[in-house]
């Protein structure tokens, strides 16, 4: 049992998931939330309140834009893109505290959290495979 305990908690304290991270959004917790896939996705549609900083310009971008204080929770498309990895590489290798959000900007989508691209906010969408859907 302590195996198990010992895996599940070192797990939760390097990943979170999109109703945690709309949650401590709302609370004004202290992170910034890094969209580490490309421009042409970051155009499609990213998190509201996301910044942009694909995985492979972090080493250099980093240190200049974020301070190494500031918690990091990183996401890329979905739970079959290994971008977020990369990404939270990257910032761990920085000596930033890093997280990933799994399920990435499918799942934050598909539980209606808002989502927006350059010309604004998007329509929400409820999908209640991954959701409990209140009417």
């Amino acid at each position: 049992m302590t195996d198990a305990h010992t895996y599940f908690s070192h797990r939760l304290s390097f990943e979170t998931d999109p109703s945690d991270v709309y949650a401590a959004q709302k609370a004004g917790d202290a992170f910034v939330l890094v969209d580490v896939r490309g421009e042409d996705a970051w155009a499609q549609g990213r998190i509201t309140g996301a910044i942009h900083m694909p995985y492979r310009q972090i080493s250099e971008r980093a240190p200049a834009e974020l301070g190494r204080d500031t918690p990091v929770v990183v996401y890329c498309w979905s739970p079959g893109c290994n971008a977020g990895q990369k990404g939270a590489r990257e910032f761990a290798l920085l000596g930033y505290s890093v997280r990933e959000m799994i399920g990435g900007y499918e799942y934050w989508v598909r539980e209606g959290q808002p989502f927006e691209n350059d010309e604004g906010p998007l329509e929400r969408v409820f999908d209640p495979t991954v959701m409990v859907v209140r009417r």
